[in-house]
C-alpha cells in the first residue's frame, strides 16, 4: 500500500494522534473560567468566611466594579484588599513564615482551595507563594481578616495552576493567625 516504510509510519503516526484527539475531545471537559467538575464542591463549615455569592462579569470588569466599593483599598501593584477585622499583633515580612486561614475563589464564586474546609490552618513562607499573597500578608497584623482581589499577573498569570484558569482573578479570605 504505501511505496516505503517511513511513508506508512508517518501516516500511523498522524492517524494515532488524530483517535487521541477524538479521545481526548469526547473524555475532557471543555476549557472554561470554570473550575473543572474534578474540583470538589465547596462544603459547609461553620467558621468560613462569608462567601462571594458570584459574579458573572469578567476579571477585569470584576476589578473595577470591585474598585469603586469604598472599603477596598488599591496597592501599586493593583492588589486590592479589604479589611474585615484588623488584628493588633505583629505584621509579617516576606522572609517570615505564616499560619493562616483561607479560602480562595474565582470570580464566579468557584472554591478551588480551602484551609476552612479542610480543618486545618495552613503555614508557609510568605516569600514562597504567589505576589499577590506575598504582598498582602504583609499589610495585616496577626489576628487580622482579609479579603484580597488579585489580577492574574499577581496571581498564576498565563499559566493557571491545577483547578485555576490561565488569567484567573482571585479572591482569597485571609485570617492571619500566627507569624514563626
Amino acid at each position: 500500500m504505501f511505496k516505503n516504510q517511513t511513508t506508512a509510519t508517518i501516516v500511523y503516526v498522524a492517524v494515532a494522534a488524530f483517535i487521541i484527539m477524538v479521545i481526548a475531545a469526547l473524555v475532557l471537559p471543555p476549557a472554561t473560567e470554570s473550575v473543572p467538575p474534578t474540583v470538589a464542591a465547596p462544603t459547609a463549615v461553620s467558621n468560613a468566611p462569608t462567601a462571594v455569592t458570584g459574579s458573572s462579569l469578567s476579571g477585569p470588569d470584576f476589578m473595577a466594579t470591585t474598585a469603586a466599593d469604598p472599603d477596598v483599598h488599591t496597592t501599586a501593584s493593583g492588589l486590592m484588599y479589604k479589611v474585615i477585622t484588623e488584628g493588633d499583633g505583629p505584621k509579617p515580612s516576606a522572609s517570615d513564615s505564616v499560619t493562616v486561614n483561607y479560602e480562595g475563589r474565582l470570580v464566579n464564586g468557584s472554591v478551588f482551595d480551602s484551609s476552612y474546609a479542610r480543618n486545618q490552618p495552613a503555614t508557609f513562607s510568605v516569600g514562597g507563594v504567589i505576589a499577590g499573597w506575598t504582598e498582602g500578608l504583609q499589610l495585616m497584623s496577626v489576628g487580622s481578616k482579609y479579603t484580597f482581589y488579585i489580577p492574574p499577573e499577581l496571581g498564576y498569570g498565563a499559566q493557571g495552576n491545577g483547578p485555576i484558569p490561565a488569567n484567573s482573578t482571585l479572591i482569597f479570605d485571609v485570617e492571619l493567625l500566627s507569624i514563626q
